[in-house]
């Protein structure tokens, strides 16, 4: 139903061409343009040290609903080498730019519902004490967990001759009662060139955005430490077509005891201007 929702929503929107960011966990300041639509699916595929690979995916639908406000949906779903496949879920982010000239750092505040379960395994924040245990636990058990949300993420990013560089301080609840669980990610990205060609190109160097990111946990509130926490590196680059599509590539390595070996992000998008 969702895919078919995307296809539907593609036909009628015209391609916009923006430049698009590499990174995967990390928000920089750049909001959808307004009446623009973005259509995103990002599949992960996730390694932990013990247990079976296990590869989830997100359907993403942006849409810039002002210049200062962008609103997504996201619809998840999960599978592992052993063992069934499973929706976990649906999570509603809004963005909101608390400054609209551009400044040396623009602060941006984001929010977050999610209505999901234990087997949601697309990681798009870490956060608490998240290790690999959480990706090697069978998803016929895990998603019998129900796990409702809110997230919170204070966003600083700033441009600077070409280059951007951004970071983020996330708070994450489970609305049972569970404490704050707090993370953060941080990283830079830099087309290859600034110039655009005169022309209509596919391999130009400037359809190409480099990044670098990283993100992890930071425990819980009144417990802010490093210990037992996860970390990961990762790389990214982006590849922005002239008829709105743009493909995108992650590797991330863990960079800790308590992480996942590695990620591998993948992501394909479509942006338009909605009729």
């Amino acid at each position: 139903m969702g895919l078919l929702l995307a296809l539907l929503l593609c036909a009628t929107a015209r391609p916009a061409r923006a430049q698009e960011s590499p990174y995967f966990v990390l928000y920089d300041h750049h909001m959808e343009e307004p009446g623009n639509l973005e259509i995103s699916l990002s599949p992960v595929l996730a390694s932990p040290r013990n247990g079976p690979r296990s590869l989830a995916t997100s359907l993403e639908l942006e849409y810039g609903t002002t210049a200062w406000w962008t609103s997504s949906l996201y619809l998840d779903g999960a599978s592992a080498t052993a063992g069934p496949s499973a929706f976990t879920g649906f999570r509603l982010e809004n963005r909101f730019r608390l400054l609209m000239h551009e400044h040396p750092v623009n602060p941006v505040f984001y929010v977050e519902l999610a209505d999901t379960n234990g087997a949601d395994r697309v990681a798009k924040e870490i956060v608490g004490f998240d290790s690999w245990r959480d990706f090697a636990e069978p998803i016929r058990e895990a998603r019998t967990e129900t796990e409702r949300e809110v997230e919170t993420k204070l966003i600083l990013s700033g441009n600077r001759r070409g280059w951007n560089v951004a970071a983020n301080a996330i708070a994450e609840k489970n609305l049972a009662g569970a404490p704050w669980e707090l993370g953060y990610a941080v990283g830079t990205s830099r087309p290859l060139a600034l110039a655009a060609q005169p022309f209509e190109c596919h391999l130009c160097r400037e359809n190409f955005t480099l990044g670098l990111e990283m993100y992890g946990g930071l425990g819980e509130a009144g417990n802010l430490t490093l210990s037992q926490t996860s970390h990961y590196l990762a790389a990214s680059v982006a590849w922005s077509l002239p008829n709105g599509i743009t493909l995108r590539l992650s590797p991330a390595r863990g960079l800790t005891q308590t992480s996942n070996r590695s990620f591998v992000r993948f992501g394909i998008s479509y942006e338009g201007h909605i009729r």
